[in-house]
């Protein structure tokens, strides 16, 4: 009932809407100043591997993702120091217009599951609420955004060609 609601109506589309913004300001204005102030996440990296997440035995509770900062992020930082802040830019960029709504929210979520694993607390917890609340939303989370052309265009484009897919849809 409720997820109906989330995903066709107008009253919900309004309030995904006032979500969809604020998250995409927060991620747009995050990675506008990376982007401008200079970023440089081997710090950040050498900080989490050093200092992991631990459990209230003392282990650590993410050593499989301390193992991937460690010898692939690291490693790759030059990557990463270009991914994050375009990635986090783009993503709010994308919450802002409406524009591709469900996939910004999707890479949204995975970057701040990435932070979450690193033991980065802050606002994620209510940014992954927000996140899942507009992705699970689908379509009606851009409805009042470039979504309602953008979409459309994109169903009508992918499947100009393949009509088992048109009678399926």
């Amino acid at each position: 009932m409720v997820v109906n609601w989330l995903r066709e109506n107008k009253v919900a589309a309004g309030i995904l809407t006032v979500l969809r913004l604020y998250i995409g300001y927060s991620w747009l204005t995050a990675g506008f100043h990376k982007l401008t102030g200079g970023f440089d996440a081997s710090g950040f990296l050498k900080g989490v591997i050093a200092n992991p997440v631990k459990g209230p035995d003392g282990a650590m509770v993410y050593g499989w993702y301390v193992d991937f900062l460690k010898h692939f992020a690291l490693p790759n930082v030059d990557i990463f120091n270009t991914i994050v802040p375009l990635g986090e830019f783009l993503v709010g960029l994308g919450l802002i217009l409406g524009c591709l709504t469900t996939a910004a929210m999707f890479f949204g979520l995975v970057m701040n599951f990435s932070f979450f694993l690193a033991g980065t607390v802050s606002h994620i917890p209510t940014d992954l609420f927000i996140g899942a609340i507009i992705l699970f939303s689908g379509y009606n989370a851009g409805r009042i955004g470039l979504d309602r052309w953008v979409i459309p265009f994109i169903r009508k484009t992918a499947l100009k060609g393949n009509k088992s897919i048109k009678q399926n849809a």
